[in-house]
């Protein structure tokens, strides 16, 4: 079979089976059987539920499920989907059920096992509105008449994680990739080419002047932002100076090991603090810009094996992301207009699509590095200074591994331990759930393993279509069901459309804390 012919079956059973999942028979997206046998038990479905537990044994039949936060399993190679299953098992099923039910570390039995919200020191979820005053800053006296904000035990385990994925990050890099990115230096000094640098040769190269123009005018105008509309962006123009040159440093090492780190919210929420605005838009500078740059690299590459001129590689990527910018703002000015309630998922409907679990954490997490700031999060006015000893462990751990490889040499396996991978395994969650992993998991074993090791012709020649294949074959139903009746607001209602059935999952166990729906102890 041709690979063209392969992809236009395999988009076709896509395209045809995602309108079960997409619409008629929408719990198939979230099967969390546990949930299902103990119905009337709360410990049972933070266990089970894949949405808001623990998720042992959920499952999906959506392929959005599976490849929506993390990228398609079908392209990552086994080790590292390894290394990704023994840091979620860590996290999941060895860290958060002992610091849940065996320490209440933190009265985490109070709040919801598994939540990216902010709650009270009485397990209600924390009023943001009452501690900001008009210029968008921190009420400091309001703030301290409620109380300090308290995280899920996932949450906080989840930034925890988070700093030792940042620290094992540089450390790794160091240890593991020092010396060749030393040699890699002085040999493109010397002019050594390899056979596709010589191929490339025949197309003109990209001016460097076309980078500075493009760095210069975007640092004026974004300058010009900060001292011109500074009631309104918050930052500092010296915060723009800060976030360049932290994105200038970082980015080496997160292109060599791609993190979700969060050392820019850190940074900015200490040194400004009480500013939510002006650390959004330092951690835009700051972080994504070197994570675009890191996608720009990826690009480049690609088109530098595929012999595709530079010139036209640049000029692609200029437009596209000035047309990708202003049709997603677009978007969302007309979502947020359009749709009552829209990220408020509790004024929403149980099934409505627009809960915006990406959204909430970024607006959270503003909440925590800007608004409250991290000194009363996570230093000596917050809850968890602990949290600070995993950017030590998180420095060491690789430090570790690299000396067991060097005493044990013969000992292949050591040098695949990539703790940056393993410790930062859940860095998608949230807004990604345990349902999403154990999907994710799951597929990527079958075909990066069983299927490239006992069929390793098929794999190689169909296993990149099938992945394009499900992708295309998801969006086309997707946008075919929001025209045909998302616009229209016609659902189907019965059991099968009722969600995951894992009502008690976001209960507290904790005795006397009240909440709604859920069983009083």
């Amino acid at each position: 079979m041709t690979q063209a012919k392969f992809f236009l079956i395999a988009l076709i059973c896509s395209f045809s089976w995602y309108v079960f999942p997409g619409y008629l028979f929408t719990t198939l997206t979230n099967i969390s059987w546990i949930c299902w046998i103990f119905s009337k038990s709360v410990t049972a479905q933070q266990i089970g539920s894949g949405m808001r537990g623990l998720g042992l044994g959920s499952f999906t039949l959506d392929w959005t499920a599976v490849a929506s936060f993390l990228f398609s399993p079908l392209i990552s190679p086994f080790f590292a989907i390894v290394n990704v299953f023994l840091g979620y098992v860590l996290i999941i099923y060895v860290a958060i059920p002992i610091a849940y039910w065996g320490l209440d570390l933190y009265g985490a039995s109070k709040f919801p096992i598994f939540s990216s919200h902010l709650f009270t020191a009485q397990g209600q979820v924390y009023n943001i509105t009452a501690i900001v005053n008009k210029k968008f800053e921190l009420d400091v006296p309001r703030y301290e008449e409620q109380g300090r904000i308290h995280l899920s035990m996932f949450f906080a385990l989840s930034y925890g994680f988070g700093f030792a994925t940042i620290a094992s990050t540089l450390t790794h890099v160091a240890v593991f990739y020092g010396r060749e990115i030393y040699q890699r230096y002085r040999a493109s000094n010397k002019g050594n080419e390899d056979i596709h640098t010589k191929l490339m040769r025949r197309y003109k190269d990209i001016p460097s002047w076309w980078f500075y123009v493009l760095l210069a005018m975007t640092l004026a105008v974004s300058l010009a932002l900060c001292i011109f509309l500074n009631d309104q962006v918050q930052m500092p123009w010296w915060g723009l100076v800060f976030a360049a040159a932290m994105a200038f440093i970082f980015t080496l090492p997160i292109s060599i090991i791609t993190a979700t780190t969060n050392q820019a919210k850190y940074v900015m929420g200490i040194i400004y603090p009480g500013r939510p605005i002006a650390n959004v838009c330092f951690k835009t500078y700051g972080y994504m810009s070197m994570a675009q740059a890191v996608s720009f690299l990826s690009d480049f590459k690609l088109g530098h094996y595929m012999k595709i001129p530079p010139r036209s590689m640049f000029i692609v990527q200029f437009l596209g992301t000035v047309f990708a910018g202003t049709i997603n703002l677009a978007v969302a000015w007309w979502l947020l207009t359009s749709v009552e309630n829209i990220c408020q998922d509790a004024l929403l409907p149980a099934n409505s699509p627009w809960t915006c679990p990406g959204d909430r954490v970024f607006f959270d997490a503003s909440v925590i590095w800007g608004l409250v700031g991290p000194r009363r999060i996570f230093g000596s006015q917050g809850n968890y200074a602990a949290m600070n000893w995993f950017f030590f462990g998180g420095a060491i751990g690789p430090i570790i591994v690299w000396l067991l490889h060097k005493a044990f040499p013969k000992q292949t396996w050591i040098p695949l331990i990539n703790l940056p991978v393993l410790l930062g395994a859940t860095a998608m969650m949230p807004p990604a759930t345990p349902l999403n992993y154990n999907s994710w998991i799951l597929v990527g074993t079958i075909f990066n393993f069983f299927v490239f090791r006992y069929r390793k012709q098929w794999w190689q020649r169909y296993n990149y279509i099938l992945s394009a294949a499900l992708d295309a074959g998801v969006a086309f139903m997707a946008v075919l069901l929001y025209f045909s009746v998302g616009l229209e607001e016609k659902g189907i209602t019965w059991w099968g459309t009722d969600g995951e059935h894992c009502q008690l999952a976001s209960c507290p166990t904790a005795k006397g804390i009240v909440k709604d729906g859920c069983p009083l102890k």
